[in-house]
C-alpha cells in the first residue's frame, strides 16, 4: 500500500512553470518603479512555498506498507518518507484486526493486534479504502487461520 498522488512530476513542473509566468505578467508594467522590488521578495516568496509544499508532499508520498499473511506469520512492513523501516510480525492464530470507527487519528482506523503490540495498518489511505482493506484484512486472517 502506499498514498495516492493525483499530480505526477510532470505536472507539478508544468503548474510551477504556469505559475511563474502568472506571477511574472502584472510584474511587467511595473519594470522601472520601486513598486515592483515591492512585490517581488513577495512573489518569489509565494513560489518558493508552493515548490516546498509540493516536494514535501512528493516525500511523503515515498511512504509505503506491505502487509504478507501466510499460515504461519502475518509481517507488516513500513517503509518511512525518510527510508527507515519498520517490520512488525505475530503468528497468524494470534493476530487480530480491529477498526475504530471514531477516536482514531483517521475515521475508520485500522490497527493490528498481536505479539503484546498494536500496530496502525494504512492510515494514508481514504476513508473507503481503509473499510475495504478492514474486510479483506479479517478475511486473509480467517484464511490463515483455518490453514494453520
Amino acid at each position: 500500500m502506499w498514498p495516492h498522488r493525483s499530480l505526477p512530476r510532470r505536472g507539478f513542473a508544468l503548474f510551477m512553470v504556469i505559475t511563474c509566468v502568472m506571477f511574472s505578467l502584472p510584474l511587467f508594467a511595473l519594470v522601472g518603479t520601486v513598486v515592483l522590488w515591492g512585490l517581488l521578495p513577495f512573489l518569489a516568496g509565494a513560489v518558493v512555498l508552493m515548490w516546498w509544499a509540493l516536494e514535501r508532499s512528493y516525500a511523503s508520498g515515498r511512504m509505503h506498507e506491505a502487509l504478507v499473511i501466510d499460515a504461519q506469520e502475518v509481517l507488516l512492513t513500513r517503509t518511512n518518507p525518510k527510508g527507515d523501516v519498520q517490520k512488525w510480525d505475530c503468528n497468524a492464530y494470534w493476530a487480530q484486526a480491529q477498526i475504530y470507527p471514531s477516536g482514531g487519528p483517521v475515521k475508520n482506523y485500522i490497527t493490528l493486534r498481536g505479539a503484546g503490540r498494536e500496530v496502525e495498518v494504512g492510515a494514508f489511505l481514504s476513508e473507503d479504502e481503509r473499510k475495504a482493506l478492514f474486510s479483506e484484512l479479517v478475511g486473509a486472517l480467517k484464511l490463515a487461520r483455518a490453514n494453520t
